[in-house]
């Protein structure tokens, strides 16, 4: 049996004494962990009384250029997936293009605001890349519902998210005759089957948790 005499017995336990208090001192440390990317569901809700929304309709004689004003907006955006949810709503009776008889006409004739006083737009999916804090360039996918139908839509945007605020635009078609609604074109003027519309967006923003 190995002996050891009292001077290594006590060089022993003055080593393991070293390495428990070094253990101790480390485990007290703030740990590092490597950076990690940001996941969870943005959620971006729109404010309707700083956001607007602009028309045009080209014809054969002048340019229309008109208003709607917004209802309510949120959209839910999974940063891993691009996987969108929520909707962004119009009123459609607020149609103004500053001409009584053509918005009368506008309402009654092709919109029908009586009996569908909703736009509105469901995203799906955003493609490209979704960041959390600058600029960025996005395109949201969605049924854009019109007229009492659903059409698919996809819609580039450019957005701004800052730290508990964002921002956002976009300009894109609506093909209102396609999709069947009225054609307001009489023999003396020819309009254009597709309308222009810009959206000007803003609101607040929740971020997801930190990883």
């Amino acid at each position: 049996m190995m002996k050891f005499s009292c001077k290594g017995m006590a060089r022993l336990l003055s080593i393991a004494t070293f390495a428990l208090v070094a253990l101790a001192v480390l485990s007290a440390l703030p740990q590092h962990a490597a950076p990690q990317t940001s996941t969870g569901e943005l959620v971006l809700v729109v404010d309707p009384a700083a956001s607007k929304v602009h028309w045009t309709l080209d014809s054969s004689l002048h340019t229309v250029h008109g208003t709607f004003a917004l209802k309510s907006g949120t959209l839910h955006v999974e940063l891993a997936s691009g996987k969108a949810g929520g909707e962004i709503v119009a009123d459609a009776t607020s149609g103004n293009s500053g001409n009584d008889g053509r918005d009368k006409k506008m309402h009654k004739e092709v919109l029908e605001s009586g009996r569908f006083a909703e736009v509105v737009f469901r995203p799906d999916r955003v493609e490209g890349k979704i960041t959390t804090q600058g600029a960025c360039s996005v395109r949201i996918h969605g049924m854009f519902v019109l007229h009492g139908s659903e059409h698919e839509l996809t819609i580039p945007v450019q957005a701004e998210l800052g730290a508990d605020h964002w921002s956002g635009s976009a300009k894109f078609d609506i093909p209102y005759v396609e999709w069947g609604l009225k054609n307001p074109s009489n023999f003396l003027l020819k309009a254009n089957h597709a309308v222009n519309i810009e959206l000007e967006l803003k609101g607040s923003l929740q971020r997801p948790t930190a990883p």
